[in-house]
């Protein structure tokens, strides 16, 4: 069996133009948060022990813990609701459709009986009451013409529901059941966020025209606004109320957080400008925020997290983040002396992530190019992606050096890179394969197959390649040439993934059929077989560093170790290690590996002896 030991995960979806909502849990020190198909639970106690709820069939932009705690009610883009619980074995309680699409916002009644949603639908349908546990419509709410993007319910009697959108109006209901009663034009932007005080007198709107406006709580008049002496120079997507409703905090496009009182007269006054640490560029604006109990949470557009202590705003906050998009590959590298992990997704983000620490920085490029291959070797980083460019980047902590990179003419399919020759790789490409030394074209080879994965032995050598024809071609290096030696048929379907093992006495390859194979590097035999126990194709494989296990990840969402001295049927599986399917995998132990994949997040699992 496999132990999950730890799990680094991702960060909230994000969208330019548009605020994010995180929701806390007053009784504890958990948040939620949505990524992809994911709703993230997380404590600040102990974050490297996060749960994650997978099973909506869409993207999950919305999660709300109920008054008690007790339940979680999530939404998604296909207008889907799920309540479902907490605790225990996450048990679904209901399933409701309230709009036709995507819900943008959901609030909990403070009775815990009624959720409001709001978004965009199909008519008029942009705002929807219902009871949690029947679904029971338990109102109208006419007035909005256009997609509504966020709701609040007054947590006091008489019950109120305040809801703003894209039309610029702020909306007030009575009820229940609930009816319109007026429309406030007070705006003059997109009114992306609306918030009861915990005390239920007042609300707040916040807009993209960079305004925030208070209401009063009960009638729903205007009662004053946030002073514009030292106000945002952007839009405003999100607020939120401390504890005590006397004060609220807010985010913007300016890259700030600012913390106003809330006087008796239902006035803003700006009492102190948070600026939380950034890594440049249009990443740095904030786009969610949370009070909770004594902790401030701010979130930037490229997913940094920035915790800030209230009683004490002036020490640096607490800075963690996490991948947004899918996590394609893993590598172990060794930086003072102690192992770190670095991590790529597709979007061209590097993460490095310390075991048993978790996040320990984001490497940054001068040019953030996607990346689809991705090798580190000697201090230095290699990749390529889409744009016909090998990059070769020196590596310094957190910092990359002075990038190089070099055209090959064609987009490379996979990359490799000899451990034992300093300098030489090989990149290939849909009918060829290009060698380089110290990132010069050394020779262009015309291999005549459609290529689709190829490995590099660590003396340099020996070259195996990947072909859509499901078979292996063994190529010796002769001098700046390759000189094919066998051709090795077994698979039944393209070759995904090829890796040799440390002691390069084997080599192990997968492909597009759910079967990897072993072989015997000098006889050219299998080692292994029988090795078909995925239900979907293979994406990666990883080698432990005494050549003793070799893991594979597969889209079919889980991971399944052999042991090179017991037959396959003796494997440990680990069932649903990703949601979308696994895509990175790494040994930084003997018995402990790191897989990573679609839903953005890394985990670390123990290896169980059997």
């Amino acid at each position: 069996m496999a132990e999950l030991v730890e799990t680094y995960a991702c960060a909230p979806t994000t969208e330019r133009g548009r605020g994010i909502l995180i929701s806390g849990d007053p009784k504890s020190d958990c948040f939620l948060y949505c990524n992809g198909r994911s709703v993230v639970l997380r404590s600040l106690a102990t974050p490297l022990n996060p749960f994650v709820y997978g099973e909506h069939s869409h993207p999950v932009s919305v999660a709300r813990f109920s008054p008690n705690g007790e339940w979680i009610a999530s939404a998604d883009v296909s207008g889907v609701v799920r309540v479902w619980g907490r605790y225990g074995d996450r048990a679904l309680k209901n399933e409701f459709r309230p709009l036709s699409g995507r819900i943008d916002d959901l609030q909990w009644s403070p009775d815990g009986q009624r959720i409001v949603v709001s978004g965009d639908g199909r008519g008029k349908s942009f705002v929807r009451a219902f009871m949690w546990d029947t679904g029971t419509t338990v109102g109208d709410f006419d007035g909005h013409s256009r997609r509504v993007l966020s709701c609040t319910f007054k947590p006091t009697r008489p019950f109120r529901i305040a809801t703003c959108g894209e039309d610029f109006l702020v909306n007030f209901y009575e009820g229940p059941p609930f009816k319109f009663a007026h429309s406030l034009r007070d705006h003059t932007n997109f009114v992306n966020c609306v918030r009861y005080a915990p005390d239920g007198t007042k609300f707040i709107t916040v807009s993209s025209d960079k305004k925030g406006l208070l209401y009063d709580g009960k009638t729903g008049n205007k009662i004053g606004e946030l002073s514009t002496e030292g106000g945002h120079t952007g839009s405003i997507y999100a607020v939120t109320w401390s504890p005590d409703s006397k004060q609220v905090l807010t985010v913007s496009a300016d890259k700030t957080a600012k913390i106003w009182e809330i006087t008796d007269d239902g006035n803003g006054k700006l009492t102190k400008t948070l600026t939380p640490p950034g890594i440049g560029g249009v990443d740095d604006m904030l786009v969610g925020c949370l009070w909770q109990n004594d902790k401030l949470l701010t979130v930037s557009l490229g997913g940094f997290f920035n915790l800030y202590s209230a009683s004490d705003l002036d020490q640096d906050p607490l800075t963690f983040s996490g991948h947004i998009k899918n996590v394609n590959s893993l590598s172990c590298v060794v930086q003072d002396g102690q192992k770190r992990i670095l991590s790529t997704s597709y979007d061209g983000v590097i993460m490095k992530w310390i075991p048993g620490f978790g996040f320990a920085g984001r490497i940054l490029r001068k040019e953030n190019a996607q990346i689809k291959c991705f090798w580190v070797a000697e201090g230095e980083i290699y990749t390529s992606a889409y744009d016909n460019k090998v990059w070769k980047i020196p590596l310094d902590g957190n910092q990359c050096g002075e990038a190089e990179s070099i055209d090959i003419g064609s987009q490379p399919k996979d990359l490799s890179l000899a451990s034992g020759s300093p300098g030489l790789a090989l990149v290939v490409t849909d009918s060829g394969a290009v060698i380089l030394k110290d990132l010069k074209i050394v020779s262009n080879v015309n291999l005549g197959i459609t290529v689709t994965a190829v490995a590099v032995s660590h003396e340099g050598n020996e070259v195996i390649v990947g072909g859509q024809d499901g078979k292996l071609h063994v190529y010796t290096v002769d001098g700046n040439d390759l000189k094919e030696e066998a051709v090795i048929e077994k698979h039944r379907g393209a070759i995904t993934a090829i890796k040799y093992s440390p002691d390069g006495s084997m080599y192990a390859s997968a492909d597009t059929n759910r079967e990897a194979v072993v072989w015997d590097r000098a006889t050219r035999e299998v080692k292994l077989k029988n090795m078909l126990y995925h239900t979907a194709r293979i994406n990666c494989l990883a080698w432990s560093p005494d050549s003793r296990l070799i893991a594979t990840g597969s889209l079919d969402t889980s991971v399944i170790v052999y042991e090179l001295d017991k037959p396959a049927s003796a494997r440990r599986t680990i069932k649903g290690a990703h949601l979308g399917g696994v895509y990175g995998l790494t040994f930084i132990e003997e018995d402990c590996i790191v897989s990573a994949g679609e839903d953005a997040c890394i985990r670390i699992w123990k290896i169980v002896p059997q």
